[in-house]
């Protein structure tokens, strides 16, 4: 992929932002989302699971059901 990155420099010539090409920064956000979504569900996957007559057991004696 070739990249048409700009950056705007201080008076220094150090980068402080970035400019880019519209499709790339989609392309990044695309990836992005891609690694969020991953991420969420690794930590449903890790979740440990309750049986639901034990939910329906906590709930009748907290009274809410």
């Amino acid at each position: 992929m070739k990249s048409h990155t700009q950056y705007i420099t201080d008076e220094k010539g150090r980068k402080k932002a970035v400019i880019l090409d519209i499709k790339e920064y989609k392309k990044l956000l695309h990836a992005l989302e891609d690694i969020e979504d991953k991420k969420a569900f690794l930590s449903v996957v890790r979740e440990t699971s309750v049986p639901y007559s034990e939910i329906e057991s906590r709930l009748k004696k907290s009274k809410r059901f």
